[in-house]
């Protein structure tokens, strides 16, 4: 029966590829939205707010999330959108122009080439993908199709960090030899929990689709998925990926390293948590280096202003949020960059970079918040919604082939944490003379889910 349906997708997929049309400047983008959990719910909140675009199709594998999508588009005014429950049908509809994904990681790739070649633009969370194999074949796919797909890492996309990276770029702390992100992201125990039976509305199947089939378990659906191998990778890939994508964005994006080496853990728990909550892990680029900490556990900030610099104590408090020029930045989840002549620190509220033996502040940014004040995921969507309309992916402000080599930077860093060793890397991101690692750049498939 699936492999008759499969069938009939990609007949439907190949008439919507060739009756998709170049979008007119004017007109509005129709979007369908796939996958309607917590990031999704933020993207229908996102869209239904922006010009350009109307949401008219609702994907989930859970009824309730389709229901709950339903009832913000009729709170905001909108039109009921057609709900689908596999997206193949989705991408199979003529009258939906691109999608916007928000699935667990493990369909991220399948999700997107899927779409793709019904001939569909994609809107992509982040990481790019699940593991390194499925992020080059949607590079591939993309070249063929010709296809937008802007991935969800939406710093690239915000005004201050773009002014800070051109800064970082043209020499403002000399040469960098070394960029640092941290995640230090409080997560508790998620716990124990036996299996249990499928809530109703909920097609497990498809839920877990590219991976193993299991029985259900509510440990391995909302958000804890993160924290599972067959669906998940770690705060590294969740979090994390974001300012590895940073790190790589300040020193002028590299390529794949030499060599990785990542080490950790998952401590203080006796959980059903899989991933670690606790890694450290080193990227030899040559001449320089790229460092990633993940802790889940107690921590505390790093790289705020030396002591010298810092405000008096006995000066008022700011009120806004956002900590005002002059305010050291306290780095829990963010990045640090250290050149030959200074460094600099950057997280969502703003970047500061300090100069010579005195520490010098030599450029303070921050954040716009309140009333005007921008909203990066508004502006990435907006970024991607040109693009569609344009056809230009040179505009897009983080596409498959930047997000795919951050996304790989943590899936490397996973592979050298599970097998347990420092790995070297041959031409391209694969493992010299280590077939235990190379076996971990992809994964077995569910007949019907290969990407």
């Amino acid at each position: 029966m699936f492999e008759s349906k499969s069938r009939r997708f990609f007949m439907g997929a190949a008439a919507a590829a060739s009756a998709t049309q170049v979008i007119g400047a004017n007109d509005k983008v129709n979007l369908a939205i796939v996958g309607l959990g917590g990031r999704g719910s933020a993207h229908l909140g996102t869209y239904i707010r922006l010009e350009g675009v109307q949401v008219v199709g609702l994907c989930d594998v859970n009824q309730a999330a389709r229901e709950r999508a339903q009832a913000t588009l009729t709170r905001a005014s909108k039109e009921k959108a057609r709900e689908f429950e596999d997206m193949r049908e989705a991408f199979a509809d003529k009258n939906i122009e691109a999608v916007s994904i928000a699935t667990p990681n493990h369909w991220h790739a399948l999700s997107a080439i899927w779409a793709m070649k019904a001939g569909k633009d994609v809107y992509g969370e982040k990481p790019a993908c699940y593991n390194i194999y499925e992020g080059l074949k949607m590079i591939e796919v993309a070249r063929q199709t010709k296809r937008m797909m802007q991935v969800g890492s939406q710093h690239r996309s915000t005004p201050f960090k773009i002014q800070a990276i051109e800064a970082l770029q043209g020499g403002l702390i000399g040469k960098i030899y070394q960029g640092k992100g941290l995640c230090f992201k409080r997560r508790v125990s998620i716990g124990k929990k036996p299996d249990s039976p499928t809530p109703p509305g909920v097609n497990w199947d498809l839920f877990l689709g590219p991976a193993p089939m299991r029985p259900f378990n509510e440990l391995r659906f909302r958000y804890n998925w993160h924290w599972f191998w067959d669906t998940g990778n770690g705060d590294i890939g969740n979090q994390g990926v974001h300012q590895i994508g940073v790190a790589r964005w300040g020193m002028g994006d590299p390529a794949y390293p030499k060599s990785v080496y990542s080490y950790g853990g998952k401590y203080a728990y006796d959980d059903d948590q899989e991933t670690p909550n606790t890694l450290t892990t080193n990227f030899d680029l040559g001449g320089r280096e790229l460092n990633f900490e993940v802790r889940g556990l107690m921590t505390g900030a790093e790289g705020m202003v030396p002591a010298r610099r810092r405000r008096p104590q006995d000066a008022p408090t700011p009120v806004a949020t956002t900590p005002a020029k002059g305010e050291p930045l306290s780095i829990m989840i963010g990045n640090l960059w250290y050149g030959t002549e200074g460094w600099a620190a950057m997280n969502d509220e703003g970047f500061q970079a300090f100069k010579g033996e005195s520490n010098e502040l030599v450029l303070d940014l921050r954040a716009e918040r309140g009333p005007g004040g921008s909203d990066s995921t508004a502006l990435h969507m907006k970024n991607f919604l040109e693009a569609v309309k344009t056809r230009n992916p040179k505009t897009l402000t983080d596409g498959l082939d930047t997000a795919v080599v951050s996304a790989n930077y943590g899936h490397l860093a996973n592979i050298s944490y599970r097998v347990g060793r420092k790995l070297t890397l041959a031409e391209g991101p694969k493992f010299a003379g280590d077939a235990e690692a190379n076996a971990l750049i992809t994964r077995k498939y569910r007949k019907g889910y290969e990407v």
